[in-house]
């Protein structure tokens, strides 16, 4: 069915309960083929649960999961061109890695053991190594391996930059564009480390209490986070009737943080008043739409604050 490169998913009205716990709750949501996708998501938001039903590893409690145009659950078609990768690993733990890469290269007709083994070289894996025996860093650069490699028409990273010092997170970003663009595929990319991976996502999925918060191009998302700071009265009276996601305070001047895109007249009225407006960051938006305090109606944290950065 794939007529573009990468599988597509689809989720309507899709619910998955364990017991009294309610992952996910009546989500619908579309990720577009081709693209990578960031699935961003405070613990507990339901963003393993959705990479395990995709995957097929679970069913929905209710509601309907498509990858590529069908239900995943048991499809044989589907099956070999889903790559679920988490952080908690899921290969042979007391197989060589050699052996695990002839088992997951048998199981994926996409599987580059070329591709493969530059990454256990970048990585400085062993390859008569053991999962088991491996520290948690070097169990990440290995699922990390596995799940590149498989140039798998649907990939879902899901925190698997955990245990990784800075320069192999970066290596690995680094790896995962570069074959991205080379080989186009769908990438769903989950990770806390929002700062480090937001050049390279084309769309934003938020999760937030096993809902769907927002879905959106990553381009477009970061176009609707300005800072204003000026004098506090010229401020206030700019974003007036705006969404405001946060406000600091230093004497008599203000910076707030607010969401909606700005008009070339609003720019020139900025201006004007002698306001500074600014970018913001992916990451900033994303902690000030997902507080806790601002999706149960109260005053959202760090709303005020007498110290501007």
């Amino acid at each position: 069915m794939t007529a573009t490169p990468g599988y597509g998913v689809t989720l309507r009205g899709v619910t998955q309960r364990f017991g009294d716990t309610v992952a996910l709750d009546g989500v619908d949501l579309e990720i577009r083929p081709g693209t990578i996708t960031g699935l961003l998501g405070r613990n507990g938001s339901g963003k393993t649960t959705l990479g395990s039903l995709v995957a097929a590893f679970r069913r929905p409690t209710s509601g309907q999961v498509l990858v590529d145009g069908e239900d995943p659950w048991e499809n044989e078609r589907t099956a070999p061109g889903v790559c679920l990768v988490r952080e908690s690993g899921d290969v042979l733990d007391e197989d060589r890695l050699r052996d695990n890469l002839d088992f997951f290269a048998g199981a994926r007709p996409t599987f580059d053991r070329a591709f493969a083994a530059e990454l256990m070289d970048l990585f400085e894996l062993d390859p008569k190594s053991k999962p088991s025996k491996l520290s948690r860093g070097k169990k990440s650069a290995f699922g990390i391996t596995i799940g590149l490699a498989s140039r798998a028409p649907l990939t879902v990273l899901d925190e698997v930059h955990l245990g990784l010092d800075a320069p192999s997170r970066y290596a690995f970003y680094d790896a995962l564009l570069a074959d991205y663009l080379a080989h186009p595929r769908t990438i769903v990319l989950s990770s806390h480390l929002i700062e480090e991976i937001e050049r390279l996502l084309e769309d934003v999925v938020v999760l937030d209490r096993g809902r769907v918060l927002l879905t959106q191009d990553a381009d477009s998302l970061r176009a609707e986070g300005v800072s204003v700071t000026g004098p506090q009265d010229a401020v206030d009276a700019f974003v007036a009737g705006r969404t405001v996601l946060g406000t600091q305070r230093l004497g008599r001047t203000a910076q707030v943080t607010v969401r909606g895109g700005l008009t070339d007249a609003d720019v020139a009225r900025a201006r004007a008043t002698g306001l500074d407006l600014g970018p913001v960051p992916l990451q900033d938006l994303f902690v000030h739409l997902t507080d806790p305090r601002r999706r149960d109606g109260a005053a959202p944290a760090h709303a005020e604050s007498e110290v501007l950065p």
